[in-house]
């Protein structure tokens, strides 16, 4: 507990008013903006337009080693061809050593509010897979839910159509993709992808060779027609993949159907946030006996928060405090013989500070009390602290 108390002094000592630009990303929902549309909108006659954004942390699970750590460094690359058709990249290094392709797809740009699009692009659901940037949310981690029930970042291989009608306040998107990855062989040996614990997660093939035998689709509506309020409805519906030798076999493919419900919202110095996913997989008992898995039938997952800057509206910096309380269930319901494991019914209570210091850079400490639904379940809680950056 000392070394807690130690850490938050440290950081509220740190703590000035200095005159700096505020922080790149408003505390309006209405007028947020992720590093893609960052890319897409300003070129302004440019033909390449370059962007990063890292992340640093450290975190400490309750009587154990810090673990001190780079999860992400990216690259963005964006580049015009004339004033409708753009490119746009995002390469990505993972815990320095491991580099892959976060995004690539080419925008055509049809009408003022319709925009063609095709490559490797992100899944729209939720608020943190298209808005991840370490700026764009409070807490050193992105939340459970986010990675546990919505695997950021989810990305995959499709094309689709993007755009907005103003008249009533609605972006939408709606994309075909090719599915996640449920299963893998070695000679005759299946290893299922997807598990009780963290379901699709390992499932995504992120543009890796994918296969592909039937696609799916995925569609996103934001409402920003209320002053300080975004609201987003998005949905995925389609097959798992295998590959041509096993996707016959009985068990090798399963059912996805996701829906997810956001809210964003800002009033002077107070924002709060929000998220709600459900998650039906089909065919879960044939796959499990197939490949010995213990996969859920269903997840389910919400989450709110609320943060308030305790800087004067008129400072330029920003000092958040927030909380935010998750509930994430991999194991919300089973089919046949497997029981439900509480393990996987998880709630996590997550408090500290987001200090925006720069045009684009944030320090963050928070500590997290996390438990599990099992009786008496070794659940450790965890401080955490970050540097984030984003241009």
């Amino acid at each position: 507990m000392r070394k807690i108390i130690f850490c938050f002094v440290v950081l509220l000592s740190s703590i000035t008013i200095a005159q700096t630009a505020q922080d790149s990303i408003s505390s309006d929902p209405n007028q947020q903006i992720n590093g893609v549309q960052r890319l897409l909108s300003g070129n302004f006659g440019k033909a390449v337009t370059l962007g990063s954004y890292a992340e640093l942390t450290y975190t400490q699970a309750e009587s154990e080693n810090a673990e001190l750590d780079i999860p992400r460094l990216v690259v963005l690359v964006g580049y015009k061809f004339d004033e409708r058709t753009q490119f746009v990249a995002e390469i990505e290094f993972e815990h320095i050593k491991e580099l892959a392709v976060e995004q690539a797809f080419v925008n055509y740009a049809l009408t003022d509010n319709v925009n063609l699009r095709g490559g490797l692009m992100l899944i729209p659901m939720g608020i943190i897979n298209e808005y991840h940037e370490p700026t764009t949310f409070n807490g050193t981690l992105r939340p459970g839910l986010d990675t546990q029930i919505i695997p950021s970042t989810w990305r995959e291989l499709g094309v689709g159509v993007s755009g907005r009608f103003p008249n009533i306040s609605l972006g939408y998107q709606a994309y075909v993709f090719n599915g996640l990855k449920s299963v893998t062989a070695d000679g005759s040996n299946i290893e299922g992808l997807l598990l009780g614990d963290n379901g699709i997660r390992n499932g995504r093939q992120s543009a890796a060779k994918s296969t592909l035998n039937t696609p799916t689709f995925s569609a996103k509506l934001d409402y920003y027609g209320l002053p300080g309020i975004r609201l987003g409805l998005s949905g995925y519906y389609g097959n798992s993949q295998a590959e041509d030798e096993i996707e016959e076999i009985d068990g090798a493919t399963i059912g996805i159907t996701m829906v997810a419900l956001d809210a964003r919202y800002a009033f002077r110095r107070f924002t709060a946030r929000g998220e709600f996913v459900y998650g039906s997989l089909a065919d879960t008992n044939q796959y499990n006996i197939l490949t010995g898995e213990d996969l859920g039938s269903a997840m389910m997952g919400f989450y709110v928060e609320g943060a308030y800057n305790l800087l004067p509206l008129r400072a330029k910096q920003r000092l958040f405090a927030f909380a935010r309380y998750e509930k994430y269930d991999t194991h919300a319901a089973t089919e046949g013989d497997l029981l439900r494991n509480d393990v996987y019914n998880r709630q996590d209570i997550t408090t500290g500070l987001s200090y925006h210091i720069a045009n684009g850079v944030v320090l963050k400490g928070d500590y997290q009390f996390r438990t599990n639904a099992v009786d008496g379940g070794n659940v450790r809680d965890q401080l955490n602290f970050g540097i984030g950056a984003w241009f």
